[in-house]
């Protein structure tokens, strides 16, 4: 066998289960999606595990830290062996061993206000938002609604222990976050009509001082919701529910 042909043959036996599930036809649709994954810490880098082992074609990864000892105890990616490297080359490291044939653009950014128009400098498909400066957050929301780019965005799962509590939710319908408090307030302040959705929890967060508390398990079931959603939306997009009963 030529070694073009193992490379075909790898490729269609890698997206064996989930063209069974959704038709190859929609997943070649999400190989051609590009999401921008704002945030690659806890939650986002879950997000893009996800994103990534169901056939999304390209990613643009934006972050400015790097993988710190504390990381270890939740994202997805850090290990002892690359600590004090860019988050964004650890991840894009990860993505290429999982799909090679995925695309990855890094921006080694910390996004603010003042420069969050950086990325929109290309089409985007979809966005993820798992950064945690509200004020940012904020501004996505605007951005989002200006250039018509459909938005998920992760609220707190810090000092929180119940997964089960996440929910995929208008900001409208939140409660017990902090967070969406504030989001709440600007697009009601705003006059914002447009949806804006969100993973929330329903859980009171844990008091506790100084610095926040995290475990594996919020953040990162936080991060596959997000991914999930991106990838029902899109096929939907792709009229999949319609498709759902031919498989």
């Amino acid at each position: 066998m030529k070694k073009y042909d193992k490379i075909v043959l790898g490729d269609i036996m890698q997206w064996n289960r989930l063209d069974l599930l959704i038709g190859q036809e929609n997943r070649k649709i999400l190989h051609q999606k590009c999401i921008l994954v704002l945030g690659v810490g806890g939650v986002g880098s879950s997000a893009v595990e996800h994103l990534v082992r169901n056939s999304i074609g390209k990613i643009i990864l934006v972050d400015y830290d790097k993988v710190d000892i504390t990381n270890l105890n939740r994202q997805i990616m850090t290990l002892h062996s690359n600590i004090g490297k860019y988050k964004v080359d650890v991840v894009e490291q990860r993505i290429k061993e999982i799909s090679p044939q995925c695309q990855v653009e890094k921006k080694y950014e910390k996004i603010t206000t003042d420069n969050i128009d950086l990325l929109f400098d290309e089409k985007i498909d979809f966005i993820i938002d798992a950064c945690d400066t509200v004020s940012v957050k904020k501004e996505l929301i605007r951005k989002s609604i200006q250039y018509q780019i459909p938005l998920i965005s992760s609220m707190g799962t810090g000092n929180k222990l119940d997964p089960r509590k996440l929910e995929i939710t208008d900001i409208k319908k939140t409660s017990y976050d902090p967070i969406a408090k504030i989001i709440r307030k600007m697009v009601r302040e705003e006059k914002i009509k447009e949806k804006i959705m969100v993973i929330s929890s329903k859980e009171k967060p844990m008091k506790i001082e100084k610095k926040i508390a995290s475990w594996s398990f919020v953040p990162n079931t936080a991060g596959m919701l997000a991914s999930y959603y991106v990838i029902e939306q899109l096929l939907k997009e792709n009229h999949y529910e319609s498709k759902k009963s031919t498989h």
